[in-house]
């Protein structure tokens, strides 16, 4: 996908094939968004397996390019693993939206929409039928955004540090194609 933002730059969005592609856009983007809460050292699990979480494992990851900036944005999905206990998805097919990242100079301006636009086709065509995630109220326009697009929030936590809100997407099954006459 190929979309105009601004009058003078183009962005396309791809999938993700290496995590070298994405490797220290992702890294100092959490860093950003985190701050003190994450450390820039450490790797999350699902990046030291990339390979295995997002190409051979269920999930997708997409990144957005400017010609001149590089990447300028994430989305991703992996399968939901069921680490949060409270949450009880039963038989239905999961998955976990992560790592939505936009550059700051490319905020407000469409971007992470196209993205969501991008991830959400994607997994209708895949079977998907919930999109979890969590965010926290930290996190400017993150709760908004969310809801806008069709998220409800299921729990509130009140731990001090992190205060995720666990929130879920339900996707209606595709319709059935005609059969040709």
């Amino acid at each position: 996908m190929t979309l105009s933002l601004s009058l003078s730059h183009l962005i396309s969005i791809q999938p993700v094939e290496r995590l070298q592609e994405v490797d220290g856009f992702l890294r100092d983007a959490r860093v950003q968004m985190f701050g003190a809460r994450v450390s820039a050292q450490d790797t999350p699990a699902d990046l030291l397996h990339f390979e295995q979480v997002y190409r051979g494992g269920g999930g997708r990851m997409w990144a957005a390019h400017d010609a001149q900036r590089g990447v300028v944005g994430s989305i991703a999905y992996r399968p939901y693993d069921g680490r949060f206990a409270q949450l009880d998805f039963g038989p239905l097919a999961v998955v976990e939206v992560v790592r939505l990242f936009v550059a700051p100079v490319w905020r407000r301006q469409g971007l992470a929409q196209a993205l969501w636009a991008t991830l959400l086709a994607y997994a209708r065509a895949h079977g998907v039928e919930v999109l979890y995630l969590h965010t926290h109220p930290f996190l400017p326009g993150a709760l908004e955004f969310w809801k806008r697009n069709g998220f409800a929030v299921l729990q509130r936590e009140a731990e001090p540090v992190w205060q995720a809100i666990h929130m879920q997407c339900l996707l209606p099954p595709a319709l059935p194609t005609a059969a040709p006459t």
